[in-house]
């Protein structure tokens, strides 16, 4: 063990949310049950850990539905996807199972009901993500992306008076409450959504990473590039005063660089982030002089989501059938 050089500053909560674990055991459990391949409609969750585990289990990743052979097991992401998705599965006699996080679920149903009552609905997202994609399938006539400035700027509505604004679950609270400042500058009636649209897991572990940014020189987030609530930490704790902060999918992708002149590292994660990663991050703190570990606790998590309706229908046929 090297000699101590300083602490650690560990996030609570961080790692899976509920909305993530469901769908990882959507993927298991599906396997169990069909057996391998089972297909999965993009990635399962944003993190390359995770899907690699499950590939090694049969699980086969596909981008599109029609990569999937006809009348195979499908399982659609936990970012949801759209009602035209859906058709095609069906069209092409495919076994779906939506592991769509039921928190995405409900900005689809928000989006569907504010088109029904003809609504100009501005989603704030990042323009590309598989959830933004999802979300405005829902109501596309409707439906108008805002994702920077630029945006913000050339958005035209219908009504003043019948607008609101939604948002992707996975980004920084901060900025996506600068944004919709900026929209009711230029829409004074801009309507919010009945309950708020960034989930409480991403607001936690963004909590969790302010309270302890401000006394760490390094703040370390485990998490893949593409899992915006990940890079969203990254940006947090940079806004909360940490001097450094980096993401990094694996312990061996930190620099050792990054550790000179440094006596305080923050550490969390991200939602789709398995503890295991968190682990071995600590290990390799610790086998560098930073084996005192300080728990940083911004909230209680006890959600737990139950599985896909599809999942517990043929379970349940399957122990009938094993009865017989």
């Amino acid at each position: 063990m090297a000699e101590p050089r300083g602490r650690v500053l560990l996030a609570d909560p961080r790692g899976y949310c509920a909305g993530v674990d469901r769908a990882v055991i959507a993927v298991e459990k599906a396997l169990e049950i069909h057996g391998a391949p089972v297909y999965v409609r993009k990635q399962i969750v944003h993190n390359k850990h995770v899907v690699a585990t499950l590939e090694r289990r049969g699980a086969v990743f596909v981008d599109e539905t029609d990569q999937v052979p006809e009348g195979a097991v499908v399982v659609f992401s936990a970012h949801g996807v759209s009602p035209a998705v859906k058709e095609q599965a069906k069209e092409r006699s495919l076994l779906t199972i939506d592991a769509t996080c039921p928190l995405v679920t409900k900005v689809h149903m928000e989006a569907k009901r504010f088109a029904k009552d003809d609504y100009d609905i501005l989603l704030i997202g990042h323009r590309g993500h598989e959830e933004v994609e999802g979300t405005m399938g829902e109501a596309p006539a409707h439906t108008q992306l805002v994702d920077d400035a630029e945006d913000i700027a050339n958005v035209q509505v219908r009504d003043p008076e019948k607008v609101v604004w939604l948002s992707q679950t996975t980004l920084s609270v901060d900025e996506t409450l600068s944004k919709v400042d900026s929209l009711k500058a230029r829409f004074p009636g801009l309507q919010s959504p009945p309950s708020d649209d960034i989930c409480y897991a991403t607001q936690n572990r963004q909590q969790a990473v302010k309270q302890m940014a401000g006394e760490c020189d390094l703040v370390l987030v485990v998490g893949s590039t593409n899992s915006s609530n990940s890079v969203r930490l990254v940006e947090v704790a940079l806004e909360a005063g940490a001097r450094a902060s980096y993401l990094v999918d694996f312990a061996s992708e930190i620099d050792e660089a990054w550790l000179e002149g440094v006596q305080t590292v923050g550490l969390s994660s991200g939602a789709s982030v398995p503890e295991i990663l968190v682990s071995e991050v600590l290990d390799w703190l610790a086998a560098r002089g930073f084996p005192d570990v300080e728990t940083v606790k911004a909230a209680e998590e006890r959600l737990v989501f139950a599985l896909p309706h599809e999942l517990k229908t043929r379970r349940a046929t399957l122990a009938v059938d094993e009865k017989a």
